[in-house]
């Protein structure tokens, strides 16, 4: 079976492997400095848009494919890019990331599409850890991890070089069993909301 057809699909988004025809979309929130102002890379320049959505579409052609860098796509609109990828084979660990246009920020679509890379993740790559780093400062990405069921692990000094400058990061994981729990709760949950 293809991974692609396993690729997840959330209440309102789905996910799919980038198409050339996706770099304007995508070049929207790659260039705005304040979408990329916690990332390692951007603004972007066109180049490296164009350079970026084709690195991440051929991906889906290689063999043994490890990560996932896909369209996430609302109404047949491309407003993010989110990642999912393997670090070490042996200890079936993994990382997620995820980044969206800043007009579809405050919504619930890194918490949602963070549930569906989980669910991918765990089910299909079959990791055992995930983990997902971010800014000290980037509060929105600390809710998103914590609502998702991430641990914070600590903080990283001096992780990462963004424009010239060493900064640190803060470090989430979630391990299987723990993710089963959560996915459980969100499931009863769901149930109560569909009984009132």
């Amino acid at each position: 079976m293809s991974l692609s057809k396993a690729y997840p699909r959330g209440p309102r988004l789905s996910f799919r492997d980038f198409t050339a025809e996706d770099i304007p979309a995508v070049h929207e929130f790659t260039s705005d400095p304040e979408v990329t102002r916690w990332s390692t890379w951007g603004p972007n320049t066109l180049e490296q848009t164009i350079s970026f959505v084709k690195d991440a579409a051929h991906a889906h052609l290689e063999e043994g494919r490890s990560a996932f860098s896909l369209a996430a796509v609302l109404e047949g609109r491309t407003i993010g890019s989110v990642a999912i990828w393997t670090t070490d084979p042996y200890d079936h660990n993994g990382e997620l990331g995820y980044t969206f246009h800043r007009s579809y920020w405050g919504n619930g679509y890194a918490t949602e599409t963070t549930s569906q890379l989980l669910r991918f993740g765990f089910d299909t790559l079959k990791l055992e850890r995930i983990s997902a780093t971010c800014h000290p400062g980037n509060i929105g990405s600390i809710r998103v991890l914590e609502k998702s069921g991430f641990t914070l692990e600590g903080r990283l000094r001096s992780h990462r070089l963004v424009r010239g400058v060493r900064r640190d990061s803060m470090l989430y994981s979630i391990l299987r069993e723990e993710y089963a729990s959560v996915r459980a709760e969100t499931i009863t949950g769901l149930e109560k909301d569909e009984l009132r």
